[in-house]
């Protein structure tokens, strides 16, 4: 079927070298108070594209995506995508490469992010539900009682399995704050917070 008596044909270029292409990006707020819904400091996963690397790249690799993407945070994902928990620049920067050296004998460039990532196990969840009656003051409390610089969100589907909705950042909440956000505590896990979206 040819529509073209009915439509307008457009004009075609031929692409430019160098050129690049649109990446989704959330719009963050300026400016905050504590007080403010906590949605306005979180990171949208519906709208900004998390990254991700596999557990079997090197911590190498991790960096270099970390600082190309301008990011200090990538989920770490099997081949189906599924999360097998997560690596931030703190890890890193951390003593745990070095430990992994010495205790296996192996060279900096051999280290693995499965040999320094936090694993999913250990990871807990705030339920998205929480989060939208949340305030951006309720979050830093939380994530200042358990010591976290990220928090993840997580929703529920229909079929009760978990999809991760956003991350909080002590940095960028601190960003757009105005004022830094210490979330040092004694605590290295999210204890109770998650055990709601547990089966």
């Amino acid at each position: 079927m040819s529509v073209s008596q009915n439509y307008q044909i457009l004009s075609a270029a031929p692409l430019q070298k160098g050129a690049s292409f649109m990446t989704p990006r959330q719009r963050m707020a300026d400016a905050v108070v504590l007080s403010d819904r906590a949605e306005m400091v979180m990171t949208d996963f519906s709208i900004v594209a998390v990254y991700t690397i596999s557990a079997l790249e090197t911590i190498e690799a991790a960096r270099a995506r970390m600082i190309h993407h301008a990011v200090r945070l990538l989920l770490v994902v099997d081949d189906m995508n599924a999360v097998l928990g997560l690596v931030t620049a703190t890890d890193l920067t951390s003593e745990k490469p070095m430990q992994i050296i010495q205790s296996q004998g192996i060279r900096h460039n051999d280290v693995l992010v499965k040999d320094i990532m936090t694993p999913r196990e250990k990871l807990q969840v705030l339920c998205v539900d929480d989060v939208l009656k949340a305030s951006v003051g309720d979050i830093v409390a939380t994530m200042q009682a358990h010591g976290r610089q990220h928090a993840l969100v997580a929703d529920r589907q229909v079929d009760r399995s978990q999809v991760l909705r956003g991350m909080f950042s002590a940095t960028q909440i601190s960003r757009q704050l105005g004022m830094s956000v210490s979330t040092i505590a004694p605590l290295n896990t999210f204890a109770e917070l998650g055990a709601h979206l547990k089966d």
